[in-house]
């Protein structure tokens, strides 16, 4: 029986009609023994959007159609927007959904859209004509009893515009005000509310720990894991058999490390490095080989593809395995023997190619668990104390740090894009509170050991494509020709333009702005235009290489304890090295892609919930601060206002168009910034500026903020002069800039402005 894949492609050849299954049956000539698994395969593609099904049960290529499969994505004001899941050739990135033609989907449905206006290539407005698959069966949110004694949800996730009804007898013994989960029972229609029972109270809002946990309801993470998975975990024990060992290579002799945080306790990948007799340098890339322990279609499996991947929180981690595996039996602890997955290459010591390579199911016995810091304080600082710790390794640190020098060198020599800025991370108090927000450091260890995970990511990727083997690319498309259009006009604005042809830039066009644009004033709002211009990697059976990279192929080999892909990628390397008839790759072909659509949807999904909580504790973080002042960059400009990240604690917040009261303000959509009309004040992507907090929404999860200068132009009464680039650092130079304002005045302004604020956040 053909597979799914062999199914689509059939129909899509074959098929010039939305036809009805029995239509199907003779056209395709399937035998009449095969056609329950036919019809099967049909429901199959349905449910994965690959076909639709339309009046009359008639089934459809959703692209003839003028159809598009994606997620819903609504705004509290009740329009919404639909991302396709397969990029429109052409076309619109998202599509507008107005109220009344949602037909009662949800924020992160699945859903069928028909577009019915297309303005131009970037705009299109649509109507929702089916619902694949509903986002959860269950919302969280605050529990609360109207004036009547009808008891209702909010959901916590302003996108969710409903409040679901909650009968007497389904409340669980919540109490007002508290934070629940409730199990939607009826959805909404165009004539009934939404319907729903408690099955979980998790606590007031500001209690320990209940933000995590709010964050895991939202986005339906699966927390515990089940009593099948966790009797398979252990059922493995917590050593290597000598059975396990039988017919891998012996690495254990071999020095070998793992370099991970200080916080770590899961470790998927080892380094050996050796200098051959000719000069060039073989390493060794030793992964977990969690494929041994992991079989299709077991409880670990199961459980693993629906989580996609681990989720890390501040707090805690939300793993993919249970902790027998990820931290125990499959993780590469020192001085014990662990299996794994080997890529062996040979690094010519002048280019940086790889000349030649191995792969091996493999067992090694890790000589150190090394942290970035020692790593660093080895090579970077020349620690004495450290160097005589690890004396024995320090040889093979040195040669790790040549082989970097090499590879970073080609790397940024074939044009792969290299963004250095930095990222935030936030220090928590006993009580799950954030004590402070700082820079996250990147040294020259995590640096080597990134540039060893690319090298054998591609080394791998290219492996399997060149026997042949189907497997799971992780694939960066070239940015939308239209957003790269906006973005050098954006650049124009700032003297700066895109190297190469319009319409035929290459990686090493954008790897080469980077470069000039280091260290100047402009490196900001530059690089943050440029990250949104880019599109968003994702995992796919078809190789289209790794734009940003400039990799003609690339997969994810080095992570398979926290991401699904990386496993698929492990059962397919062993795959290669075996025999795999015809028909086993005609059904992995079948099943890739929607293995590729599931994972890249988990790893959004994962990545939207570790940033929301992040975000969140930051609000929390600031709630006393209202009033304080602070340096900030404008990380976004819109009709509405400016976007703002602040210097000191990495948080961000908005600055509304309502409190730019000293003129009106013009957006200036392709330059991306805010002019006033009268005074000529410009905002623009990037700007560095002065600003108070006015206040702190912690329901909203928002900062309000105010910038400085206008602040006391207007409790000044009047309207400030053109604004200087450079920021006055004291209130004596602000003062001197902008004009004498009497200090009883200005501080009055600013307590009116506030005092919403401070009531907000008591």
């Amino acid at each position: 029986m053909p597979s799914e894949h062999d199914v689509l492609r059939a129909i899509r050849d074959k098929v010039d009609h939305p036809a009805t299954a029995r239509e199907l049956l003779q056209i395709l000539r399937i035998p009449r023994e095969e056609r329950a698994t036919f019809t099967r395969r049909l429901r199959a593609l349905v449910a994965s959007g690959a076909l639709v099904e339309i009046r009359g049960e008639r089934f459809g290529l959703p692209d003839r159609m003028n159809l598009v499969v994606g997620r819903v994505s609504t705004n509290p004001r009740g329009f919404a927007f639909v991302d396709p899941e397969v990029p429109i050739p052409g076309g619109p990135s998202s599509i507008f959904i107005a109220g009344n033609n949602l037909n009662q989907a949800m924020h992160g449905d699945r859903v069928v859209v028909r577009i019915e206006h297309q303005r131009d290539a970037s705009r299109a407005e649509g109507r929702i004509l089916r619902i694949l698959e509903r986002a959860a069966e269950q919302i969280v949110g605050r529990y609360d009893i109207d004036d009547a004694g009808h008891g209702f949800v909010v959901p916590f996730d302003r996108r969710l515009v409903i409040d679901m009804e909650i009968l007497p007898a389904d409340t669980h013994g919540a109490k007002p005000g508290e934070m629940v989960t409730a199990q939607v029972t009826r959805w909404p229609t165009p004539t009934r509310s939404a319907l729903g029972r408690i099955i979980e109270v998790i606590g007031p809002l500001d209690a320990p720990g209940v933000d995590t946990t709010v964050i895991i309801r939202k986005y339906n993470l699966p927390d515990a894991h089940g009593d099948d998975a966790i009797r398979e975990a252990l059922r493995l024990g917590t050593t290597v058999p000598d059975r396990d060992r039988a017919g891998r290579r012996d690495f254990r002799d071999w020095p070998t490390v793992t370099i991970d945080g200080e916080t770590a306790r899961d470790f998927d990948d080892a380094i050996s490095l050796e200098r051959l007799p000719n000069g060039n340098f073989w390493l060794g890339v030793h992964i977990a080989d969690v494929s041994h322990y992991v079989q299709e279609g077991s409880a670990l499996d199961r459980e693993a593809y629906e989580r996609g991947t681990s989720v890390y929180f501040p707090e805690r981690a939300v793993h993919m395995f249970p902790s027998e595996l990820s931290t125990g039996l499959c993780s590469l602890n020192p001085h014990v023997d662990r299996l794994v997955q080997s890529c062996l290459m040979e690094v010519d010591r002048r280019t940086g190619a790889v000349v030649r390579h191995e792969t091996h199911d493999g067992v090694i016995h890790s000589h150190a668990r090394m942290t970035y810091t020692e790593v660093n304080a080895i090579l970077t600082d020349r620690d004495p104390v450290t160097m005589d710790r690890y004396r024995p390794l320090v040889p093979l640190f040195e040669r790790m740090h040549e082989l970097f020098e090499i590879l970073h060198a080609r790397r940024r020599r074939r044009g792969s894009i290299d963004f250095d800025l930095k990222e935030s991370q936030v220090v928590l108090d006993d009580a799950g509170m954030v004590e402070a927000v700082v820079a996250s450091q990147r040294n020259v260890a995590h640096r080597l050991i990134e540039e060893f995970m690319l090298l054998a990511n591609e080394t791998v990727a290219a492996h399997l494509e060149r026997v042949g083997m189907p497997t799971l690319y992780r694939i960066h498309e070239a940015p939308d020709p239209l957003k790269v259009e906006v973005f050098e006009t954006f650049l124009k604005t700032l003297g700066h333009a895109l190297p190469g042809a319009p319409g035929q830039h290459e990686p090493r066009h954008f790897q080469q702005l980077v470069e000039r644009i280091q260290g100047k004033p402009e490196e900001k709002p530059i690089a943050f235009l440029l990250l949104r211009t880019m599109q968003k990697a994702r995992y796919d059976p078809a190789n289209a290489g790794h734009f940003g990279l400039a990799a003609e192929s690339y997969t994810h080999f080095t992570s398979p304890i926290r991401r699904y892909p990386d496993l698929v990628v492990h059962r397919a390397l062993r795959g290669s090295r075996g025999r795999v008839d015809a028909e086993r790759r005609a059904e992995l072909a079948g099943e890739l892609p929607e293995i590729g659509r599931h994972t890249s949807e988990r790893e959004r999904r994962a990545a939207d919930a570790e940033r929301e909580l992040v975000q969140w504790k930051k609000v929390r973080f600031m709630a006393d601060k209202v009033g304080e002042q602070f340096e900030g960059y404008i990380t976004g400009v819109s009709a509405f206002g400016l976007y703002l990240e602040l210097v000191e604690h990495f948080v961000e917040g908005m600055v509304h168009i309502s409190t730019m009261a000293d003129d009106y303000y013009r957006f200036v959509e392709g330059a991306h910034v805010l002019r006033g009309e009268a005074i000529g004040r410009v905002y623009r992507l990037g700007d560095r500026v002065k600003v108070q907090v006015i206040r702190v929404d912690l329901e909203r999860r928002q900062i309000d903020l105010g910038l400085v200068e206008i602040l006391e132009a207007v409790a000044g009464g009047r309207r400030g002069a053109r604004r200087s680039r450079a920021v006055p650092k004291t209130d004596a130079k602000r003062r001197k800039a902008a004009g004498v304002v009497r200090p009883g005045k200005r501080e009055r302004a600013f307590k009116k402005a506030t005092r919403k604020g401070r009531k907000k956040t008591r």
